[in-house]
């Protein structure tokens, strides 16, 4: 399948493209990226090079590409994070481009804006612009908790107000939500780290245990969703019954093992590269239950 990345990328590390790129080619996929940011790393070590490129320069590629007639080979459109307003449009005419030469085309959205302890990392305009033109046109949509109270305007971190803010993602126009980071205000086990997924039928929460890193490590939650946007892809083609609880249980056991592998090297990177075997054969599943 043919899958346009529009996202942010760093020379060094994984992060945004440079995070979903290789998974989504090593699980057969054809990519065409698109980079709306260069850096030298990510934005974690507190300084880096490089700069927002021209948000005009979306816009551009996507019209080169469908200059070259290859917009109906794309199976589907993944965006992360979008430093300016002005690349979102570009995103959005994007989507429109492909799903006007294949009707097909699915549309994933990573509504990249910030994360528990950090509050917001992007300019004030960005959730607005998410909540009101992008994530209407979006089939999968892939907040992390903060970002889905952000984005419905609830209080995420108690539990009884997390279903009602996915029925709220569901009204707003997308058939697919996956929570990428969810604590369960209700669980006083081991710690954990958790996932949620719905298709507006039923819902999932899957659990694995919490690996205590001393640092925040990016790129988890880009890897996460383009992983999952292939695993739903796959289910879908196959007219698999429990699509998305088969997706992210698949998506969990190889983010997981890349996640054990990085921790237990005592990397501040992921070590997408040296644990890929993850996503093809991971060495553990979780099951996921519904929620």
């Amino acid at each position: 399948m043919g899958i346009l990345s529009i996202q942010s990328h760093v020379v060094y590390g994984h992060a945004g493209n440079s995070a979903a790129v290789f998974p989504l080619q090593r699980l057969g996929h054809e990519v065409w990226a698109i980079n709306t940011v260069e850096f030298s790393n990510h934005t974690g070590y507190g300084e880096w090079t490089g700069k927002a490129l021209d948000p005009a320069l979306a816009g551009e590629l996507v019209e080169g590409l469908d200059a070259r007639g290859v917009l109906s080979r794309v199976d589907a459109v993944l965006s992360g994070y979008i430093g300016d307003a002005q690349v979102g449009d570009a995103i959005i005419d994007a989507v429109k481009r492909v799903r006007a030469k294949n009707r097909g085309a699915v549309y994933c959205c990573d509504p990249v804006m910030g994360d528990v302890g950090r509050g917001f990392y992007v300019k004030p305009d960005i959730p607005a612009l998410f909540r009101t033109a992008i994530i209407p046109v979006a089939d999968i949509v892939t907040p992390n908790q903060f970002e889905l109270g952000a984005l419905t305007g609830m209080d995420t971190s108690h539990t009884a107000n997390v279903k009602k803010a996915v029925a709220e993602l569901h009204r707003m126009g997308p058939r697919v939500v996956l929570v990428t980071s969810f604590k369960d205000g209700r669980d006083t086990g081991e710690p954990h780290t958790g996932m949620l997924v719905s298709d507006g039928a039923d819902m999932y929460q899957i659990k694995t245990p919490e690996l205590p890193f001393p640092d925040i490590i990016a790129g988890s939650g880009d890897v996460t969703t383009a992983l999952f946007l292939s695993r739903y892809l796959a289910m879908v083609r196959q007219g698999a019954s429990g699509g998305v609880k088969q997706a992210l249980e698949r998506v969990t056991a190889s983010i997981y093992g890349i996640m054990e592998a990085t921790f237990k090297a005592g990397s501040r990177e992921l070590l997408l590269i040296d644990a890929q075997e993850s996503l093809i054969t991971p060495g553990r599943m979780f099951d996921a239950y519904r929620f």
